[in-house]
């Protein structure tokens, strides 16, 4: 007779999928996240992947990770540590172990932990638990086996067979923290549409693994629930940086009137911004797969000057490559956006991790006296509000704007509120009028904003030429005079200066009276964000001032950090943030918190960094 497992409900729960780079990993973690956050969960996702393109099977650097958190109220970041581990090999249980929490349950693919298995793993004895010194619960079961035997009548190769495992995996996943298996039925009907005998086939092995929990085949206790709280009402996705990024494109575009072009040249952690518009011809989207980044530029640069509202994607590498081209659009001041999902480097360096090591790139890399907007997505749903503002910057302020993300939050994923673009702000070009005819130049500007007219090619009564050399101010013909370029250098970088009045002033989120504030920028934003909350629980005054708008910065950055006592900052880099705040703010002095890893942020070795300042 089959025994009934109690249920017991959770706040919060942390699942790290492991194995190799061809188990599947990355679909189960994905898999498991959205039907999470369909039943009204929060969510933060961390896919950790090699950059091999498929290291050997079984070996240590061949081992890809996924670590979702679940929570019924807000989830911030994807957690230090995982409360259960999906171990699919031995080389997964050894470099994933130190992720778990002490009381973790870790769940075993046994039939993967053979002697050869051992030895790929660089295992010294046959008992890798005893080695690694593991004192949590460790599950073990034959989940290859199962899928063979689930499998045994399908007509499909064993090959074919074996690649379902991580379905498998899933399924008990799924059964463990009570998940409807007929989501993730629906979602691999959808994913493998064109081949229903191996969507079936997931299914039946999803099936298997549920049922492998629930008929007690394995030592867990109890089952989980993790039940919404407080979910504001409307309708909810699961989605990543790299789609919202699109889709914000998208919205801005329908917000302005205009079509949408994107140039862009595949890489890594970029290329899905290009895979996911290039989907959506249907909403007058234009994309181009270029011969190289150069190309990827210069395009989005011909397609501004044609009226489009021209983007270019890439990561840090390309951003080198496309600095001749960006400089393009700085002289003849046309409205580009530039997105760059930050890497590690130098080099191609670890191209499938994160940094924020661009900022000073995104800020001066380029020949000359060329100021451009640099805006940072703040997490992986802010990417869509993110990418929206920047087209906004640069359509009405007709500049390139650079767009900061990274690959934790364009890869990571979360819980995302449908937006109403109603309550999102107009976007409206700085076009010429009929009247503006008689005596019009290319480099006539509104007084105010020193934002130039926009004359779209083809507007009768307007021909004109732009381009790379030096204009004369007031007639735009190509000029070599001193003071021609003089005024025109500081007319570029006080257009630049003057959308500090178009953005939001920086707000501080915590105690008031804190006696240490902690500074960010960017996808640090959820850890830096929970180690703030921690230190107040635990009675320490702290508070937080998160950078979106990076140039130009909010009118208010000197006043908040020259409020506080100690002020932090704290990025993954060497401390590129803090001595651009050094520049632009005279006498303010700053303590840094520096990592350099290729890995998000730990919020305990946060919290210990800045009480550790504190008590200085």
């Amino acid at each position: 007779m089959t025994e009934q497992k109690k249920t017991l409900a959770l706040d919060q729960v942390i699942v790290r999928f492991s194995g190799d780079s061809g188990d599947g990993m990355q679909l189960a973690g994905n898999i498991f996240s959205t039907i999470s956050a369909t039943v009204g969960n929060d969510i933060c996702t961390f896919p950790d992947y090699p950059a091999d393109i498929r290291a050997p099977q079984g070996v240590l650097t061949g081992v890809s990770g996924f670590q979702v958190h679940v929570g019924a109220n807000k989830v911030m970041t994807p957690g230090d540590k995982c409360d259960v581990l999906i171990a699919m090999n031995p080389a997964a249980l050894k470099t994933q172990y130190k992720y778990c929490k002490p009381n973790a349950a870790i769940i075993i693919d046994t039939d993967s932990f053979t002697a050869k298995d051992l030895e790929k793993a660089e295992f010294k004895t046959d008992d890798p638990v005893a080695e690694l010194g593991i004192t949590c619960e460790v599950v073990p079961c034959p989940i290859t086996s199962m899928c063979l035997e689930t499998l045994k009548d399908s007509g499909l190769d064993n090959k074919s067979i074996v690649r379902c495992k991580n379905m498998l995996a899933l399924g008990l996943v799924c059964w463990l923290f009570d998940r409807d298996l007929s989501l993730a039925e629906g979602m691999l009907r959808t994913k493998f549409a064109k081949k229903p005998e191996i969507a079936e086939a997931n299914i039946k092995v999803l099936r298997a693994g549920y049922d492998m929990g629930h008929n007690t085949h394995t030592s867990i206790s109890h089952t989980y629930s993790i039940d919404s709280k407080h979910k504001e009402k409307g309708r909810y996705m699961d989605i990543n940086g790299n789609k919202a990024t699109a889709y914000g494109l998208i919205a801005a575009a329908e917000k302005a009137g205009m079509q949408l072009f994107l140039g862009s040249y595949p890489i890594t952690p970029a290329t899905d911004i290009l895979h996911e518009l290039a989907k959506h011809k249907s909403l007058n989207v234009v994309t181009m797969q270029a011969e190289d980044e150069i190309a990827g530029c210069a395009s989005a640069v011909g397609a501004a000057y044609a009226g489009a509202l021209a983007c270019t994607s890439t990561s840090g590498p390309g951003i080198c490559l496309k600095s001749e081209a960006m400089n393009l659009a700085v002289i003849t001041e046309l409205p580009l956006v530039i997105i760059d999902v930050q890497r590690g480097g130098p080099s191609t360096g670890l191209p499938t991790k994160s940094e924020q090591t661009d900022l000073l790139q995104a800020l001066f890399g380029r020949n000359g006296e060329s100021p451009m907007p640099v805006i940072a997505a703040t997490s992986p749903t802010d990417c869509f509000d993110a990418a929206y503002m920047a087209c906004k910057i640069a359509v009405e302020h007709m500049t390139p704007v650079i767009l900061l993300s990274d690959a934790f939050i364009a890869n990571g994923s979360a819980a995302w509120k449908l937006p109403d673009l109603n309550n999102y702000p107009s976007i409206t070009p700085n076009y010429v009028t009929a009247e503006m005819a008689e005596g019009w130049s290319p480099y006539k500007r509104d007084p105010e904003t020193l934002v130039r007219y926009w004359a779209v090619p083809g507007t009768p009564g307007f021909t004109h030429r732009i381009g790379g050399l030096e204009k004369s101010n007031a007639t735009g013909a190509i000029s070599n005079d001193p003071e021609n370029h003089h005024l025109m250098v500081k007319q570029r970088a006080e257009k630049i200066s003057r959308i500090a009045n178009c953005i939001p002033e920086l707000e501080v989120e915590g105690e008031k009276d804190a006696d240490l504030l902690i500074v960010g920028f960017g996808g640090t934003y959820g850890h830096l964000y929970e180690a703030m909350q921690q230190m107040n629980n635990n009675g320490k005054k702290v508070a937080l001032a998160h950078f979106k708008y990076i140039n130009p910065l909010p009118r208010n950055t000197k006043e908040v950090l020259c409020r506080y006592k100690k002020v932090v900052v704290a990025e993954q880099n060497m401390g590129q943030f803090a001595a651009y705040l050094r520049m632009q703010i005279e006498g303010v002095k700053l303590y840094q918190h520096n990592e350099v890893k290729g890995q998000p942020f730990n919020v305990a070795t946060l919290v210990e960094s800045f009480t550790k300042i504190m008590e200085e």
